[in-house]
């Protein structure tokens, strides 16, 4: 504790106070970020890792999906940009976008499927699907987010649908291609069939009940 014997200590305290302040709100934003545990895949086209959520989660992990159920489920999501009004107004009127097409579906979901297995309870599955950027010698298209399964509930988060990434983090700084990745954007998330769409209860995120799904005739036809 500090003792103030005059303005000089005063000062030392307030610096020493701020410092002392500042370390808790970095250590504690570094405590709510997730870290990668495991790398399951990597290559030009795809990366599959496990991330450690940052609070506990009571995700069903490890479990055992086939490759024909997880694309059944992935391809069932579609999206729209999450926006402010007016704009909102337009953004309604366009009919909503499917987050993979079948050669990415058929890329990430044996992937997805290996991590599913090897997960543990307090982990999440984090992808991205990568493609030549605007300008190849700089950026990479990237679509990424994560995937968990909590029950008979099926998570996915979006965080970029094609954003433009620079090709290695190590680039310097430069203004017309930043190496810093963009931000996570904001998505209204949908599924089809809509009778499975539904909110955790645990989590209170909207997610698919994958077993109901799993259970319909729809999942052949998707095949």
């Amino acid at each position: 504790m500090c003792r103030v014997r005059g303005l000089s200590s005063f000062s030392a305290c307030s610096r020493m106070s701020s410092w002392v302040l500042m370390a808790a709100i970095v250590s504690g934003g570094c405590a709510r970020l997730p870290y990668t545990t495991q790398v399951v895949h990597e290559d030009r086209r795809v990366v599959v890792v496990l991330q450690r959520e940052p609070r506990p989660v009571p995700y069903s992990h490890p479990t055992e999906l086939q490759a024909n159920e997880v694309a059944a489920i992935l391809a069932g999501y579609s999206f729209r940009e999450k926006q402010r009004l007016p704009l909102r107004w337009y953004a309604e009127e366009v009919p909503p976008k499917a987050i993979f097409r079948p050669d990415e579906l058929q890329t990430l979901v044996p992937h997805v499927v290996e991590a599913l297995k090897k997960a543990a309870p307090d982990e999440r599955v984090y992808f991205q699907v990568l493609a030549p950027g605007m300008n190849p010698a700089y950026e990479r298209d990237t679509t990424a987010g994560w995937i968990a399964l909590s029950g008979p509930y099926f998570h996915l988060i979006l965080e970029h649908f094609h954003a433009q990434f620079p090709v290695r983090r190590e680039e310097p700084w430069d203004l017309r291609y930043p190496a810093l990745p963009p931000e996570p954007g904001t998505y209204l998330l949908y599924f089809e069939p809509g009778r499975f769409w539904g909110v955790d209860p645990v989590t209170d995120r909207a997610s698919v009940q994958f077993r109901e799904f799993l259970k319909s005739p729809i999942p052949a036809l998707r095949k």
